[in-house]
């Protein structure tokens, strides 16, 4: 008996992950003094939005209901004033575990290599001193990457994992690396940093893990650039097969600007979507399950 309710309940669950799943856009706002606005991360109620504006920043902020209100408080990702994470993709915490953040430059010529690093940083020093002196632990390359870097946590088999994804067109893949080993590399090709892989979709800006469904989400783009898309993938299904395993697509074809990160805010019907455009760069979403 219990295994036909196992049963049942994952069907059921698959139908209305593939047939119901809806993101609906509630509402537009602008939000300045972030430059190009690069993500979001959120944390115990907070919000912290990241971008590069002159330097590479996050600033914080607090809901009144559904609506962000800045607390003041704003940290430079610098060291003794020099911008080091110019232009951050992903902030990967969790609870306890070492805070990482990324940072993708595009290279300088057509053709040429991406820079790709992935920063250990003191997350509660940089809270407290407002920059990276003193709180910038490690400095590792990510030349396991193939175009740029944007970590997140995700778990699987009951241990979590750093993952982080592609951006490009060609190639393109989902990595999980293990954080232990990844605090303490200067590369994420060094031994025992990557444990498991599989290719995915491309224009992948960020990622986000819902933990309580195992699902990851991609948040892309539908061409370079541009267009929004949400790709639902079931993480261990993906990663036994070595490809994305997708539960459903959502593309928002009402905005055609550049999607940069997403979160979901408390719970799994309300998210606030983020652009790298100049107005109406945070976006309040109503998720349907």
């Amino acid at each position: 008996m219990k295994t036909l309710t196992f049963v049942i309940t994952l069907l059921l669950t698959a139908f209305i992950f593939t047939s119901d799943l809806r993101m609906d856009l509630k509402k537009s706002v602008t939000i300045d003094s972030l430059g190009a606005c690069q993500g979001i991360s959120y944390q115990h109620g907070k919000a912290f939005l990241y971008g590069d504006r002159e330097v590479g920043m996050i600033r914080q902020f607090s809901f009144d209901k559904d609506t962000l209100v800045y607390d003041h408080k704003e940290y430079k990702l610098t060291v003794e004033g020099k911008d080091v994470i110019n232009h951050p993709t992903g902030l990967a915490y969790h609870g306890s575990e070492p805070v990482f953040m990324g940072n993708s430059v595009k290279p300088e010529k057509p053709g040429g290599s991406w820079k790709a690093m992935i920063y250990y940083i003191n997350w509660n020093g940089l809270q407290k001193t407002g920059t990276l002196d003193g709180n910038l632990l490690k400095t590792i390359e990510d030349d396991a990457c193939i175009q740029g870097t944007r970590p997140e946590y995700v778990s699987y088999k009951h241990k979590w994992y750093v993952a982080t994804a592609d951006y490009g067109n060609h190639g393109n893949e989902v990595r999980l690396y293990d954080p232990e080993h990844l605090k303490n590399c200067s590369k994420t090709s060094e031994p025992g940093v990557l444990y498991k892989k599989f290719t995915c979709t491309p224009w992948v800006q960020n990622l986000y893990y819902i933990a309580d469904k195992g699902i990851l989400v991609l948040i892309q783009n539908q061409i370079e650039g541009r267009k929004w898309r949400f790709t639902y993938v079931n993480l261990e299904k993906s990663i036994a097969s070595g490809k994305q395993e997708v539960i459903k697509v959502v593309d928002v074809d009402e905005r055609s600007d550049e999607l940069e990160g997403f979160a979901f805010t408390g719970s799994g019907l309300k998210g606030i979507a983020v652009t790298s455009s100049r107005k109406n760069n945070v976006n309040y979403m109503n998720i349907g399950w």
